[in-house]
């Protein structure tokens, strides 16, 4: 009798395992579509494609290991969840289901409980762009060799204002483009009087120059200025999308810069990046600005494993913090960003402890960070020059700043808003 029950209690267990196993039509797919297939869809960056079973049952043990790590989705900050509007990270909940999919055979389930897959806009993350700016001639990438950084001018042809709520670059060719950065170079004849700096440089003193400005490693082909910063796009890095009320101004003949890092991957490419934007349908109430900070001196000693080079700016306007990138090469291995109010508080805003080359992020704050006038933000990055670093190009070498992923940066991209500005007296709808 005694052996009877043992039995019929394994069989209630293994039915009650079976029944609540999650199937793939059911519990997986629509976590899938909500957090991976942004990217792991034909055409984007990720190496396979995860929209039907078909595509992700082989890939089940890969993603039950991941995502037990946390190494995907990727994401790198620590913050508790909810700091940062972007944040990709799984929900525990989600985390557990993929898990128990993956360890329990990954079935499949009822196709009729599939949702419907996702529809995206010719690949576009932000929608249907309101207006594509295309190169007007391909670049030729070589299937070996080093390139230098390229600047490529688009013409807007705009004849008037514009105010940009939605903006995303879109390389075309993936795997060899590393990075994008547009900039808008307004025309000289606008007679539009220079914008002041809403934060000055306290470190390193004397080396970089003001914000919106171009940087050492920025440095352009002869005779052209970059202007200033509106857009990027890394490995990782998703498309920026303002908070109603907010926008980037595009002045009337304006002329879009890109500039472009490729790199060979071995295949001859053919290169047409594109630049989509959305504008906003009503005057906004504050004006975002994009821009940069970043420490040029820096010198990392051959063999060193923590090496820290600090960078900091101080805010000379009451101004709020709405994003921040960290960026590194190959020996980057952490991040820390903290606030100094004027009153001499401190206050740590964003910790990257385990900094990835390869999934550089925009750090979006869900409430914009305040930095009264007066306030400094303070960047330290740590980097390992050892043998202990797996990528490192080069332990022998004392390295300096250098555009080429075996030099080094020290880089930090920032998005923000004055807070007192002027209304705008109006903006072009389309």
């Amino acid at each position: 009798m005694k052996k009877t029950a043992l039995v019929l209690l394994a069989f209630a267990l293994g039915a009650f395992a079976a029944d609540t196993t999650p199937t793939f039509s059911l519990d997986v797919a629509p976590i899938l579509y909500k957090n991976c297939a942004t990217c792991h869809r034909p055409g984007e960056i990720a190496p396979m494609s995860l929209l039907t079973y078909e595509q992700a049952r082989p890939w089940a043990k890969s993603i039950k290991e991941k995502v037990a790590l946390g190494q995907m989705p990727p994401w790198h900050a620590t913050e508790p969840r909810g700091v940062f509007s972007n944040d990709r990270r799984l929900t525990d909940a989600e985390r557990d289901t993929l898990i128990r999919w993956a360890s329990n055979g990954a079935p499949q389930g009822d196709p009729k409980d599939l949702p419907p897959v996702p529809k995206f806009i010719d690949g576009w993350e932000i929608g249907q762009p309101d207006q594509v700016f295309t190169m007007e001639k391909a670049y030729e990438v070589p299937a070996s060799g080093t390139i230098d950084y390229q600047y490529i001018t688009i013409p807007t042809n705009l004849s008037e204002d514009k105010w940009i709520q939605a903006i995303e670059v879109r390389p075309g060719v993936h795997r060899a483009v590393h990075h994008v950065l547009v900039f808008s170079k307004e025309p000289k004849e606008a007679g539009v009087a220079a914008r002041p700096a809403a934060f000055g440089v306290l470190i390193p003193k004397a080396v970089n120059p003001p914000p919106g400005d171009d940087p050492d490693h920025l440095k352009p082909a002869p005779n052209l200025s970059p202007g200033i910063l509106i857009a990027t796009t890394a490995p990782g890095t998703n498309a920026m999308t303002f908070a109603p009320g907010r926008a980037i101004r595009i002045r009337a003949g304006t002329t879009l810069v890109l500039q472009i890092h490729y790199t060979a991957y071995g295949t001859a490419a053919s290169d047409l990046t594109r630049v989509g934007i959305i504008y906003a349908k009503e005057p906004p109430r504050q004006e975002i600005r994009t821009s940069a900070f970043m420490n040029g001196t820096l010198k990392l000693p051959p063999s060193s494993s923590d090496t820290e080079v600090e960078s900091a700016i101080q805010f000379l306007e009451d101004s709020h913090i709405t994003a921040i990138f960290p960026h590194t090469h190959l020996r980057g291995k952490s991040w820390e960003y903290h606030i100094v109010y004027p009153d001499g508080r401190s206050e740590v805003v964003l910790t990257v402890p385990r900094y990835d080359f390869n999934w550089q992020t925009y750090y979006v704050f869900t409430k914009p960070l305040a930095a009264p006038k007066g306030s400094r933000l303070e960047a330290f990055a740590h980097y390992d020059n050892s043998t202990e670093n797996k990528w490192n190009p080069d332990p022998t070498v004392e390295v300096h700043w250098g555009e080429q992923t075996w030099n080094e940066m020290q880089y930090s991209g920032i998005t923000y808003f004055v807070d007192e500005q002027p209304q705008p007296a109006s903006v072009a709808a389309r």
